[in-house]
């Protein structure tokens, strides 16, 4: 496919349950949903961006903020997140889906863009950040068939609810590879799932937000290092802990080598000057 339809869709509700509608709650004076949007409009490789909440009456405040911000709409099932995001492609005639989350203000257009050049440029179905970037700038890039075929064969709960958990769990059928960075930041936390990682996301923009520009990934890693005051307010909180927690229930061992989202096929790694990144 000669020019495919590049679509970043941000899965986005109200219903977190350790830090409700934090979604929608303000950083320097904008909802944080906003700064995602605000953020994923300056990635160069990326043709729309979508907001893909719920039918949930609670979630129309977020759909009217999506709209509101000049973002692509659809509302669709809140526990089949599989479904809801290959309606959402569907929907805008996506080639190439960029999955990230509402919760994740902090998200780095640069390396977006670095990730979906990789991705055309090289036959693969899958492309992610692997789990030496820091949480919160977790970016996948996926082609539409790769979807339509998770969303035909996915069969178990935690498959629908994690979107790419299929491909992660059946990789002799997808093609897939995977970034690293050149230093292990994986202990530092940019996502926003409790209170805490709201004090220092907050933090954050307070300092280095500037109207109509973007800060990036190693600007926001430099910050923290010369104030590690504000970096120990999230320090304790568990990666990946409500991920884990829905795997639990499933009766699923995180710590397992069976687990799918284990099975990274190659890596890439990117440079963390701020630029764009080198293969090596």
């Amino acid at each position: 496919m000669k020019n495919p339809k590049v679509v970043a869709i941000i899965q986005a509700r109200t219903g977190s349950t350790r830090l409700p509608s934090k979604v929608l709650m303000h950083i320097v004076g904008k909802p944080m949903l906003w700064h995602v949007i605000d953020r994923l409009k300056h990635c160069k490789n990326v043709d729309l961006v979508v907001v893909a909440s719920t039918v949930k009456d609670s979630d129309k405040p977020v759909l009217e903020l999506a709209e509101e911000s000049g973002a692509g709409t659809f509302a669709g099932s809140e526990d089949d997140v599989l479904d809801r995001y290959y309606q959402a492609a569907k929907k805008f005639d996506a080639d190439v889906i960029v999955r990230i989350t509402a919760d994740c203000p902090l998200i780095d257009p640069e390396m977006v863009d670095h990730l979906v050049a990789y991705f055309k440029n090289n036959k693969i179905d899958y492309f992610n950040t692997g789990p030496s970037f820091p949480e919160g700038v977790d970016t996948e890039v996926f082609s539409f068939a790769a979807l339509e075929t998770s969303w035909k064969k996915a069969e178990k709960h935690y498959e629908r609810e994690h979107v790419s958990m299929y491909i992660h769990g059946h990789p002799e059928e997808f093609k897939i590879a995977c970034i690293e960075n050149e230093s292990d930041m994986s202990d530092i936390r940019f996502t926003v799932d409790t209170q805490e990682d709201f004090i220092v996301v907050t933090k954050i923009f307070e300092n280095l937000y500037r109207e109509s520009q973007v800060f990036h990934l190693q600007q926001t890693v430099d910050f923290l290092k010369s104030h590690p005051e504000i970096a120990i307010i999230n320090k304790d909180i568990v990666r990946n802990e409500g991920f884990i927690s829905s795997l639990k229930k499933e009766g699923i061992d995180i710590n397992s080598p069976d687990v799918p989202c284990h099975n990274w096929i190659g890596k890439y790694v990117l440079s963390k000057k701020g630029k764009q990144g080198s293969q090596k």
